[in-house]
């Protein structure tokens, strides 16, 4: 089977979270369009969300039976689930579903990868040693072939807007310190040759926020913007990146702005999600760039306060799938690109 036909592998994460529910209502809404995905999971607690459910042996048969069920490679759960209270009994079997999702991608058995969300607390109580999905399936995936800039590079999106990250989960205090001309330079390689290979866009536009406010206002308000920023982006341009800033942050997100650029890198957390979720709150994705696999994920977290009460959106995931759906559309053999 090859990527282009290839089903999508979705992990179900933590089970006492919303993810069984979001996925039970995310295909509701694409069974009859796709992306047809499979489920690594367990199944019981996927029937328990009132959607028909086929457990399947290979996920090569999903698209048989995505119209009329819910395909699942089932791997069940050792211990019992309470909604909301996640336990460290299933965190094992937790990081076992994303391994095999990125192992059926590697393989080409999968044409990406899906993560609904995970609980960081029971997983590292069970041993697991990594910050997140991110630098999980950056591991999994480093001794596998990639041409190119290697990533992780984290990408927030939400309608027409792309964000990009040079720091993802860092004390602002830290930041200046962190936004090296190397870090810069090595997150726009990344974005731009993603848009290229996940895009299909042949010359792609980027745009790079300051670190201050009014970018440094010509040095008045900050340094970084002389001293790191724009020369990082003068190198980049000199290799024939379309790439222009420092721009205000505070002017670089509105509609106008907005169709002026490909994808903007930002330099901070907060800098890239407020845009991102002010534009689109439910139905914002977040995407890694740069592996060899395709990987997006709904930008939410478990929600253990709503999970089992039948409240939790499928917007996010839903938004997920299809962009997970783009991004192995435009990788797959035979497709014309650029890259």
């Amino acid at each position: 089977m090859t990527p282009s036909s290839a089903p999508l592998a979705l992990s179900m994460g933590e089970p006492a979270g919303v993810g069984p529910e979001i996925i039970a209502g995310a295909w509701a809404a694409l069974k009859a369009e796709g992306p047809v995905f499979a489920v690594i999971g367990d199944a019981a607690l996927l029937r328990a969300q009132g959607q028909p459910v086929q457990s399947i042996p290979d996920i090569s048969e999903a698209s048989g039976v995505f119209a009329r069920a819910i395909p699942v490679l089932d791997q069940p759960l050792p211990g019992p689930v309470t909604p909301g209270v996640p336990s460290p009994a299933n965190a094992g079997p937790v990081a076992d579903w994303i391994e095999q999702a990125v192992n059926l991608a590697m393989s080409g058995e999968a044409s990406g990868v899906v993560t609904a969300p995970i609980a960081k607390a029971p997983l590292y109580a069970a041993g697991f040693r990594f910050p997140g999905h991110t630098e999980f399936i950056a591991e999994l995936t480093a001794d596998a072939p990639f041409r190119g800039t290697r990533g992780p590079v984290m990408m927030l999106t939400a309608k027409d807007l792309r964000a990009c990250l040079v720091t993802i989960h860092s004390p602002l205090a830290q930041v200046p310190e962190l936004v090296t001309a190397e870090r810069i330079q090595r997150t726009a390689r990344v974005v731009h040759e993603s848009m290229k290979r996940d895009f299909g866009i042949a010359r792609p536009r980027l745009a790079v926020a300051g670190l201050n406010p009014h970018a440094g206002e010509g040095g008045a308000l900050g340094l970084e913007e002389i001293e790191v920023i724009g020369p990082a982006l003068e190198a980049l341009r000199d290799e024939g990146l379309s790439i222009v800033g420092p721009l205000p942050a505070d002017t670089l997100f509105h509609d106008e702005a907005r169709a002026t650029y490909d994808a903007a890198i930002c330099l901070y957390h907060d800098q890239a999600l407020i845009p991102v979720k002010t534009l689109d709150f439910w139905g914002g994705v977040n995407a890694t760039l740069g592996l060899p696999v395709v990987r997006t994920s709904p930008d939410h977290g478990t929600g253990f306060e709503i999970a089992g009460k039948g409240v939790a959106r499928a917007d996010s995931l839903i938004a997920a799938i299809r962009l997970a759906g783009v991004m192995a559309a435009a990788r797959a053999p035979g497709v014309k690109s650029e890259w």
